[in-house]
């Protein structure tokens, strides 16, 4: 991709400079280099990228349906080609290895393809009527402009989540990326959508510092749902100034994923999959396992093989084949799970597996012996840092499950499945998965998460009840009789 053009503001169907005074520097979280230099936006910016999709909706809104379909099945075709080149970019802003590029490519090809058949999925309905003579007609409608406020960690699919449905139900879009990924989660859409045939104007991207803006991009009159992804403390932030200007608020929030292992578990396939759960992208994913609770009897002969295997991860650059772990975001994220981490230890936690830190290389780490009130087991790590935990009985396990503030993913494995299922209707999360990962997303089943994992669902037909409105219009057919 053409780093120069994506170092830019995408406004009003425009690539040009910010306003602002302040230079952001995109930098590689391995190695430092600059990726790309940005103007920041401004609050002018941003009124004229909402003013822009306002008015580029209002057109967009009435576009035949299977012409609309077309962009979105041209922008998957357009990621499938370029998919060596986001994989550089990825790799380059992000730190994500090659095998974290394609499989985050492969959802927003799979997230691009559904939203291709949302335009054709706008449903109305009629209601029958207490009042003779009227039929009640029910009109499916888009909300307008949406505000999409994406992450570092996953930028290019967790943005293209909340854009490509917004744009395929007929809404324009303004996008501000995480100032850390503004390429992967914000530009690099844009240039997709250009070249797919999207209206200019309808989805622009602004970045920006909040320093420069506050909370404009909130505040701002024209969008009427702001999706937001990111942790649960700007997420509380972001819920209450949407309820303020009567904004809906979709929140995408932080996790604290258990991961349970049964006594009757395929361990081997169990470690596989806890691995993955916990280290995939250096476990910098809100659905990443956070604890592995194992039944007791099993606990020993599961920890042998699942420190095994750890131990066996590559750490170093992502750009590297060979690298399963790259880097976290910034030296602030690693110094911050650095002092957790001691702090548990200090707490009385047993370090099992304990690596050397270099640059923004955090090397895994496991811990036990650490008790549900602790600090460590009730919060989001966000990093290459998992906790071991037993359990004797599945209510046990349920309890441990459910001993958080969070809610959003999990998994239980267990050769029955029966038992499976039961478990993970008693788990206070939006999603659990029986005999597979934690990381899990597909693109026609709503995801989303309970408690302070957030409010809300995308995904097909949750994305069309999130991001439409609906419009009751009655019809008289003949002449009511009022009382006076």
């Amino acid at each position: 991709m053409d780093t120069t053009q994506l170092a830019q503001q995408y406004i009003a169907g425009r690539w040009r400079s910010g306003a602002g005074e302040k230079l952001l520097v995109d930098r590689n979280p391995f190695n430092g280099d600059t990726v790309g230099e940005f103007a920041v936006a401004t609050r002018e910016d941003v009124d004229e990228a909402y003013e822009s999709a306002a008015a580029a909706q209002r057109a967009w809104s009435g576009v035949n349906a299977y012409a609309q379909r077309t962009v979105f099945e041209e922008a998957a075709a357009i990621v499938q080609r370029r998919a060596a080149e986001i994989t550089e970019l990825i790799i380059a802003e992000v730190g994500g290895t090659a095998l974290k590029a394609g499989f985050e490519i492969g959802l927003v090809i799979d997230a691009l393809k559904e939203a291709a058949t949302l335009p054709l999925r706008m449903e109305g309905r009629i209601y029958p009527s207490a009042v003779e003579d009227t039929e009640n007609f029910v009109y499916r409608r888009p909300v307008g402009v949406v505000g999409v406020i994406s992450p570092f960690n996953f930028p290019f699919f967790l943005t293209m989540k909340g854009v490509a449905p917004a744009l395929a139900l007929g809404n324009g879009v303004v996008v501000k990326p995480h100032e850390e990924t503004p390429m992967t989660g914000g530009t690099l859409l844009a240039a997709i959508f250009e070249e797919a045939g999207l209206p200019p104007g309808l989805l622009n991207v602004t970045v920006t510092e909040i320093p420069v803006i506050g909370d404009h991009f909130l505040e701002h009159p024209i969008p009427r749902v702001l999706a937001f992804t990111g942790s649960s403390a700007v997420g509380r932030h972001v819920g209450e100034v949407a309820a303020r200007h009567f904004k809906k608020a979709i929140l995408e929030l932080g996790g604290n994923s258990a991961f349970i292992v049964c006594e009757d578990a395929d361990l081997d396939y169990a470690v596989d999959a806890a691995v993955f759960s916990r280290f995939t992208h250096q476990g910098q994913i809100c659905m990443a396992a956070n604890r592995i609770i194992v039944q007791s009897s099993v606990a020993a002969e599961f920890k042998e093989r699942f420190l095994n295997k750890v131990a066996s991860l590559t750490t170093g650059d992502p750009a590297a084949p060979e690298t399963i772990i790259g880097p976290l975001m910034n030296e602030r994220h690693v110094a911050a799970l650095e002092g957790r981490v001691q702090a548990a230890v200090d707490a009385g936690a047993t370090p099992l597996l304990r690596g050397e830190t270099d640059g923004n290389v955090f090397a895994p780490v496991v811990l036990e012996n650490v008790s549900t009130g602790d600090d460590v087991a009730r919060d989001e790590l966000f990093g290459p840092v998992v906790l071991l935990m037993e359990f004797d009985s599945d209510d046990e396990a349920i309890r441990i499950a459910n001993d958080t503030d969070f809610g959003l993913s999990g998994a239980v494995h267990t050769k029955d499945t029966a038992r499976g299922v039961r478990i993970a209707r008693q788990i206070e999360a939006g999603m659990i998965h029986v005999n597979d990962t934690t990381i899990a997303d597909e693109p026609i089943v709503p995801f989303g998460g309970e408690k302070q994992s957030g409010i809300g669902r995308l995904n097909g037909h949750s994305s069309i009840d999130e991001l439409t409105t609906l419009q009751w219009i009655s019809v008289n057919h003949g002449r009511r009789q009022y009382p006076y």
